[in-house]
């Protein structure tokens, strides 16, 4: 019997660390993560399920035990759990039209942290994030450089940054310039 294959895929940002005094960079572990679509109808099955309640005003975000919830528009929705739970397999009993699709491969973390994060992340990043423009708990889809990516403030000084995995390297690239920037 022949040898079975298995192709095992590599982490972008592996061993990779970076940053300053004033703006660490961590990556984030490993997450499930759900691309959501749904109408006002499947919201509240969904959110049961879940086990956190999907925020329905823009650019806001809903945080529970490792579990994030982002609106990214009126009817989509990024859902991540930090702890890997099998999210999809939650969904199983709801009958309301939704469409749920598991890119826990597709999105990688990069966590910016401490007093220099802001002007770190804005050194490739359009965004004011201003605490006043930019408060806790706001989510956006933007860009920094070239690559899309999701912006959450996580506490005043901390942020998750969400990018597809092939743009990880270029996207932590720039936050490790920015960050270094950041402390001259």
């Amino acid at each position: 019997m022949a040898e079975e294959l298995v192709a095992t895929r590599t982490f972008p940002l592996a061993g990779a660390f970076g940053g300053s005094g004033l703006a660490r960079l961590v990556v984030a572990g490993d997450a499930t993560r759900l691309a959501l679509r749904a109408g006002e109808e499947a919201l509240g099955a969904l959110s049961g399920a879940l086990e956190i309640e999907l925020p329905r005003a823009p650019l806001s975000s809903a945080m529970r035990d490792g579990r994030y919830a982002f609106w990214l528009g009126p009817d989509e929705w990024l859902v991540i759990n930090e702890y890997g739970d099998d999210l999809m397999s939650r969904l199983g009993g709801i009958e309301a039209p939704f469409s749920a699709v598991d890119v826990s491969h597709r999105n990688v973390a990069v966590m910016v942290d401490g007093p220099g994060a802001a002007t770190a992340i804005n050194a490739a990043c359009p965004q004011d994030l201003r605490l006043a423009g930019f408060p806790v708990g706001k989510v956006v889809r933007t860009v920094l450089g070239k690559a899309e990516i999701v912006l959450f403030r996580k506490e005043e000084n901390t942020f998750r940054v969400e990018c597809w995995r092939s743009f990880a390297p270029y996207v932590f690239g720039l936050l490790d310039q920015g960050a270094k920037d950041a402390a001259s």
